[in-house]
């Protein structure tokens, strides 16, 4: 059992940057290889980053990739998205989720935790 919990979410304008967290529980957050997606009003939950179990390979959406960075500390059990360059159409609830497969989905089938996930504003 995982539990997630996300933060850093907020208001920022246009051209501004963010870094959201994601803190895990438990002992076994290595053996995930750990995913940030996000969802806004009225569309369906979308991928936008994930990170293998050691961190050594990352993933992103093309929408995000130059502007957003995701790393991981296995000894504090954390993941971050760092985003930089955010534009309005970036706003959206922002979720971490946790996978057991050796390399990570692009899918939200293929997580098997999830956190709360914090709220993304970027004002134009």
């Amino acid at each position: 059992q995982v539990q997630l919990e996300e933060s850093g979410g907020g208001l920022v304008q246009a051209g501004g940057s963010l870094r959201l967290s994601c803190a895990a529980s438990g002992r076994t957050f290595g053996s995930y290889a750990m995913g940030w997606f996000r969802q806004a009003p009225g569309k369906a939950r979308e991928f936008v980053a994930a990170i293998t179990r050691g961190g050594v390979s990352t993933f992103y959406a093309d929408s995000v990739k130059d502007r957003f960075t995701i790393s991981r500390d296995n000894a504090k059990n954390t993941v971050y998205l760092q985003m930089n360059s955010l534009k309005p159409e970036d706003t959206a609830v922002y979720y971490c989720a946790a996978s057991a497969n050796l390399v990570p989905s692009q899918r939200t089938s293929g997580y098997d935790y999830w956190g709360q996930g914090t709220q993304v504003t970027v004002s134009s």
